[in-house]
């Protein structure tokens, strides 16, 4: 705040010292108006502040999203196999949902709507790799996790700690000569899990309860809809996007979702833009799309 304020009151001298401060005189008498007192301006100033007024070309706090990918193993999950090089959970760069043409890291490398900030190896425990993505015209962050094959219960219950508002993680970040600190797990403004449907293969002995802010979640695994609503419910999250069948859980389909959630979109419009993705990759008609990509209870 001090540094605003001086920042503001420097501004402020300057403008009333110019010229032109005042150019605009009364046309009928010629007397220029009066001009409001240093002080007086600098207090509406911070009360702008103080209500949140962006100020001066300052940016609002930037939106984050965190996508939880559980790599596809052949060997760790139950899952229809798929070809040996992808579907190995211990190598992210060549695995289906990760660095495939569809996975999670090279969609959006290869989107004009999104640019790589960072990545990073192992950040923690049962990750292999992060990625973080800035969005090109909006204020929005997207955080992916690539979960090791085996890990696919980890990377669950994290998804669902981050729904029920769990302890927040810092992710740094440096882009455009900026650092931030992004605010990711149950930090992050919605959340996602996309993979393999692993409560088809085991259940969680215990559910993660909410804790705070209610937020949105979206899953992107077969009969999500079905196996996740007693979880998703303990944890105080709507779900914005989840599924009634068979699905393939990779990229385009979140990033379609997406589009409409930072616009500000209604939880249908949402869903509608997902529709349309997923038949647009998978050719299953729109139709078909719509009854298997659902939102809301």
């Amino acid at each position: 705040m001090t540094a605003f304020v001086q920042h503001a009151t420097g501004w402020l001298k300057e403008k009333q010292s110019s010229p032109d401060a005042c150019a605009c005189a009364d046309i009928r008498t010629g007397k220029q108006p009066a001009r409001p007192t240093l002080a007086a301006s600098v207090l509406f100033l911070i009360v702008l502040l103080a209500a949140g007024t962006p100020l001066l070309g300052a940016q609002s706090n930037p939106r984050t999203v965190h996508v939880f990918v559980a790599l596809a193993d052949n060997k760790n999950q139950g899952i229809v196999p798929v070809a040996a090089i992808l579907g190995n959970g211990d190598d992210p760069e060549h695995n289906l949902y990760w660095g495939s043409a569809y996975g999670y890291k090279t969609f959006f490398v290869r989107s004009a709507d999104w640019q790589l900030a960072a990545c990073q190896q192992k950040p923690r425990q049962g990750i292999l790799e992060r990625c973080v993505f800035k969005h090109r015209r909006q204020n929005v962050y997207l955080v992916a996790d690539a979960y090791q094959g085996k890990q696919i219960r980890q990377a669950i219950v994290d998804f669902l700690e981050a729904a029920a508002g769990g302890e927040a993680e810092e992710v740094p970040v440096k882009i455009g000569g900026h650092s931030l600190a992004l605010k990711a797990g149950g930090g992050a403004d919605l959340v996602a899990y996309a993979g393999h449907d692993g409560l088809m293969d085991f259940q969680l002995a215990t559910l993660p309860q909410g804790k705070s802010i209610q937020r949105q979640a979206i899953i992107l695994a077969c009969i999500s809809k079905s196996y996740f609503s007693a979880p998703l419910r303990a944890t105080g999250a709507t779900p914005l996007v989840w599924t009634t069948g068979l699905m393939a859980p990779e990229a385009y389909t979140l990033k379609g979702a997406l589009d409409g959630w930072m616009e500000h979109e209604t939880d249908a419009q949402v869903r509608e833009r997902a529709a349309a993705a997923y038949d647009k990759y998978q050719k299953c008609g729109i139709k078909g799309a719509r009854r298997l990509l659902v939102t809301g209870w």
